[in-house]
């Protein structure tokens, strides 16, 4: 993570590259550890007999005297830069850093505040202010690792409002959300094995991540959606630093200032050198038009929690309501292999009571109010045997928890129209379930208890894989990359979905989900 983070008000004063066999101390490098901070992150990405660290040397700016000395430049390469006239030299530094430094005599604008390290000749730095070193430094590691580069930070970043912007529909009442899912990113390019042409002929292996990069951006330009929902796996498993490639899921949403949310799948916080879901969550919560959250700390997982979307200004009615919630990962079973652990209760009872809360909350509000809900791992409903295909198709066996925990029932007595999940690539499908049979009522009950609508039916939609880094192909057969598209039409009640497709120049399986607030053609 950046060096000077956890200090606002932090300068750096100088930065070094320590080299050393992982067993030695990192103290052999002299450096006193009240001053010299290290980014936690090997540089060689722990691929070496040797360490590699870079160290950073971090003073409190209301400590600071006007001649004491702070870095003002950074530049990576084999050679000293040019001068430029500013009469300050060029100090060379291990791995080709040349950095320089000027007394201090309160310039923070200019200063060098914050350092961070990125991974490989694709990497991007999303966040407002902070510049990416275009060469990377010059270790001779292996060539087939993912070159480290650094990031920098120059000045204070502007302070986030605390408050954020209401969330609302356009003035025609509608509301577009693009569903990406199964992103699968890595450090480096990645490699794609089972990419298809247009007519479905096999291609050969390429870099992953550059054409799921390009086919999020080609998405968004048609659909210029109001939300992205990334619904996990953004990060392939046991990859060696989480944040370069969470940065080039985002960065194309980013890029085109679209608001998203995201919630974690089996694969985000897997691996030795993975960052941890309330890591990545502090990641994502602090980038540009993010919407994450953590959620409540009672509740099981990291980032449950639901955004209202709102009439056009100056309203203040909700219209729809998005829940998110995180499935968790896989877990040691003997009777299902793979097998994952199901929604808890803690995360059922929070949503039960955020739905039924917003709901005596707008109960005088006239109107139609649709809410959808997203996760990774899709719910043991997907594999239902009466479970009926409207759309779409399945590609493969749905992979759910064995135990369920109903969340499903959940869903159907708060009345919610549709649940997207990802997890099961080749899987782009919309369906539904028949409600159970009414159970005749005890001869003593003379009065119908209200216990929800039990003949509601919810979508049970599948997003489809969106990364080229994760498999897309299953019993011998190669399928498109593709995502899921979800449109709200709040003065009509209406609920669409559709599928953008690699080569497919329109809308692939549109279908109407909703109509004047019910589910169209229940069974």
């Amino acid at each position: 993570m950046a060096a000077g983070s956890h200090d606002s008000h932090s300068v750096v004063t100088d930065l070094t590259v320590c080299i050393f066999p992982p067993t030695v101390s990192p103290l052999t490098c002299g450096l006193d550890p009240r001053i010299w901070h290290r980014i936690e992150k090997d540089l060689f990405l722990y691929t070496s007999q040797q360490s590699a660290w870079l160290y950073v040397a971090l003073a409190n700016e209301e400590n600071l005297a006007p001649d004491d000395m702070v870095v003002m430049g950074i530049k990576v390469g084999g050679l000293p830069p040019l001068n430029l006239n500013t009469g300050l030299p060029w100090e060379g530094r291990p791995g080709g850093i040349w950095v320089i430094r000027s007394k201090f005599c309160g310039m923070i604008k200019q200063a060098v505040t914050e350092l961070d390290v990125l991974f490989g000749v694709d990497a991007v730095d999303p966040r407002p202010q902070w510049t990416l070193m275009p060469r990377w430094l010059q270790l001779d590691g292996r060539p087939e690792v993912p070159v480290p580069r650094l990031s920098v930070l120059q000045g204070r970043v502007k302070p986030r409002p605390d408050a954020r912007p209401a969330f609302r529909v356009r003035d025609d009442g509608k509301f577009k959300i693009v569903q990406i899912s199964d992103t699968h990113m890595v450090v480096g390019s990645g490699v794609c094995k089972d990419a298809i042409d247009a007519h479905g002929k096999y291609l050969p292996e390429s870099a992953a991540d550059p054409l799921t990069v390009d086919f999020i951006g080609r998405v968004l330009d048609v659909e210029k959606p109001d939300l992205v929902v990334l619904t996990g796996d953004q990060l392939h498993h046991d990859i060696p630093d989480s944040q370069t490639s969470l940065f080039k899921v985002v960065a194309p949403i980013i890029e085109r200032s679209i608001p998203f949310t995201a919630v974690f799948g089996n694969h985000d916080s897997e691996g030795i050198h993975a960052l941890s879901r309330t890591a990545q969550m502090a990641i994502l919560q602090n980038l540009p038009f993010s919407l994450c959250g953590p959620g409540p700390e009672h509740v099981d997982g990291i980032g449950n929690f639901y955004l209202q979307v709102l009439a056009p200004e100056p309203s203040q009615r909700p219209l729809s309501t998005l829940y998110f919630l995180d499935s968790h990962g896989q877990i040691p079973s003997e009777i299902r292999n793979p097998d994952y652990d199901p929604i808890k209760q803690t995360q059922i009872d929070w949503f039960k009571e955020a739905s039924q809360a917003l709901r005596k909350a707008r109960e005088k509000d006239d109107g139609f109010h649709l809410s959808l809900a997203f996760l990774h791992i899709p719910l043991p409903e997907f594999r239902d045997p009466r479970l009926d295909i409207r759309n779409g198709h399945r590609g493969e066996p749905s992979e759910t928890p064995s135990f369920n925990s109903h969340f499903y029932d959940a869903l159907v007595e708060e009345g919610v129209s549709a649940l997207g999940c990802g997890h099961d690539h080749v899987n782009d499908f919309c369906a539904l379930l028949p409600p159970p049979p009414p159970p005749p009522p005890p001869p003593q009950q003379t009065q119908q208890q209200d216990e929800g609508d039990k003949s509601h039916q919810v979508w049970l939609c599948y997003g489809g894989g969106s990364g080229f880094g994760g498999y897309c192909s299953y019993g011998g057969k190669r399928f498109h990359r593709r995502a899921r598209i979800w449109e709200l039409d709040t003065s009509t009640g209406t609920l669409k979905t559709w599928k953008r497709v690699e080569y497919a120049t329109g809308r692939v399986d549109e279908l109407v989900l909703v109509e004047n607030g019910a589910v169209v053609n229940p069974m």
